[in-house]
């Protein structure tokens, strides 16, 4: 999957979204696009929507500056774009991102402390990072180094660990077992340059 997206969705024309409500403002949620955890909320006005499409970096529009302000502007923790829509009313924009650091001024990832968010999204966008950045000592480039075979390996050995966990262990040693596996599965798809996503499509269509 791309890592940002600043194309204009199709079905998203700017003008007809309904500018009139709040002084020409839309609140825009943002939320991470890998673990669905609520980030930030700001508001954007006509030019601060289009920069943030033409760009793909999260613009808002700052009540308090009163002028258009790119987060990350000043901290370098930008908001990377990959996709945003807007709600049934037209009024509201969800934005998913990806951050580049902590979302929050305090340090924190998101402005919400306890926001709920996907474990398996957050170890999926940790997995991308080890395979764009290959750091020495990781047990995550060990494999990416290794290749697709030794992945494919590893995938197989903890599915059959997987398996006898469950015949023959305790909850927890199974648990242990599920978590390894899915680990492993994640790193296979992304050396195929796939993710979880894909998999979630492939399980929509089977829905039923």
């Amino acid at each position: 999957m791309n890592e940002t997206m600043a194309t204009k969705p199709a079905a998203l024309d700017i003008e007809t979204l309904a500018w009139d409500k709040q002084d020409g403002l839309l609140p825009a949620v943002v939320q991470d696009a890998d673990t669905l955890r609520v980030l930030m909320v700001g508001y954007m006005s006509r030019e601060a929507l289009a920069k943030t499409l033409d760009s793909g970096q999260v613009t808002f529009f700052s009540r308090s500056k009163g002028r258009l302000w790119t987060k990350g502007e000043s901290s370098g923790h930008v908001l990377a774009l990959v996709r945003l829509e807007t709600d049934c009313d037209r009024d509201t924009l969800l934005v998913q991102a990806r951050p580049h650091g902590p979302t929050c001024h305090l340090g924190s990832v998101s402005c919400f402390p306890d926001a709920p968010g996907d474990t398996l999204g957050a170890l999926q966008a940790l997995i991308r990072t080890r395979h764009a950045e290959r750091p020495a000592g990781s047990y995550t480039t060990k494999l990416f180094d290794a290749g697709i075979k030794r992945i494919a390996q590893k995938v197989g050995e903890e599915g059959l660990e997987t398996a006898l966990a469950a015949v023959a262990e305790e909850d927890a040693p199974l648990l242990g077992e599920a978590a390894d596996l899915l680990y492993h599965l994640i790193v296979l798809l992304q050396a195929r340059g796939l993710s979880l996503d894909d998999v979630r499509a492939v399980l929509d269509t089977r829905r039923g």
